[in-house]
């Protein structure tokens, strides 16, 4: 017992010997390159390196992770819509405040680790490289849409069976019922257009996240581009898959209609068709904006000399 006290001891005083050298014979190059973010040439190759990895997930995996995203994303839309309730602040204010709650939804998905399909979008990148095939990004892209559907739609389904919404006078219920209500008055075009906006936004924090070392690092590389997004009343497929149908519940209890329709929200738009009709814009805006506008771009810029093709 003595000698493995001993031992044990001894291999501690190596341990530790080996951490002081390891100190003394760091160059001042080698502490910089620990605390210092990416530069973004390294971060497009990390990204295409995700990408690769993202795209060759099994299919039990894939789905998952992506069911996770999909319930990260709708608990952020949950906070948010309680944080703008009756804040008195004003609007601009109550959007900014919206967009800062909301983010927890996008770092939960990176931090925790989740498949979310608006930041599956910058797998484009691996696909340009030729490192992916077309087949596993589309794979991807629709195992994590349909795992995100579902992640999304049973938390809709918990959060109103929790009736956490019939608070102070339904106050956080009428927060999204309004919510849900002017999603389905866009029109395609608008909605297309603040899908490009938003998910342009969205691949830019997950991009940023990449020249991080360190869990706040990230956080902090999120806050910033999801909060204009929300704040400045962008669409987002995922958390849309959360809002319409949580105020389609919301409209089916009566006493959450009665109590809209005193407020002058009317619950009569909150349909199934809707729903699609919100989704399909937006989906096609968000793929725009996070392929083209992000994707693409630092493509072009770092990558579309390094091709390699899929093996």
């Amino acid at each position: 017992m003595l000698a493995d006290e001993q031992g044990l001891q001894q291999n501690c005083e190596a341990s530790v010997s080996t951490l002081q050298h390891a100190e003394t014979t760091m160059t001042d190059s080698d502490r910089e390159r620990l605390i210092d973010s990416y530069a973004p040439a390294e971060m497009a190759r990390r990204v295409l390196h995700t990408g690769v990895a993202k795209g060759r997930l099994s299919l039990s995996e894939t789905v998952a992770l992506a069911v996770l995203a999909g319930a990260f994303i709708a608990v952020g839309a949950a906070f948010a819509t309680l944080a703008m309730t009756e804040t008195g602040l004003g609007y601009g204010p109550t959007r900014v405040l919206g967009g800062v709650t909301f983010s927890l939804g996008l770092i939960l998905v990176v931090v925790a680790g989740a498949e979310l399909f608006t930041g599956n979008n910058l797998v484009a990148m691996a696909w340009a490289s030729r490192a992916i095939s077309t087949q596993l990004l589309i794979r991807n892209w629709l195992l994590v849409y349909i795992g995100n559907l579902i992640g999304a739609l049973a938390t809709a389904l918990l959060m109103f069976w929790s009736g956490v919404w019939t608070s102070s006078s339904y106050a956080s219920g009428l927060t999204a019922v309004r919510i849900a209500v002017g999603k389905t008055q866009l029109g395609f075009g608008e909605l297309f257009a603040r899908g490009v906006l938003c998910n342009a936004l969205v691949c830019l924090a997950v991009w940023l996240c990449q020249s991080g070392r360190s869990t706040t690092d990230k956080v902090l590389a999120i806050i910033f581009p999801i909060t204009a997004f929300v704040a400045l009343g962008f669409e987002h497929s995922i958390a849309n898959m959360y809002f319409i149908p949580f105020g389609m519940l919301l409209g089916s209890d009566s006493d959450m209609a009665l109590a809209a329709v005193a407020q002058g929200v009317s619950v009569e738009s909150l349909t199934l068709s809707a729903f699609v009709g919100n989704l399909i814009p937006v989906t096609l805006g968000n793929i725009a904006g996070g392929t083209l506008l992000v994707a693409g771009i630092y493509w072009f810029i770092y990558l579309r000399e390094s091709n390699t093709s899929v093996d």
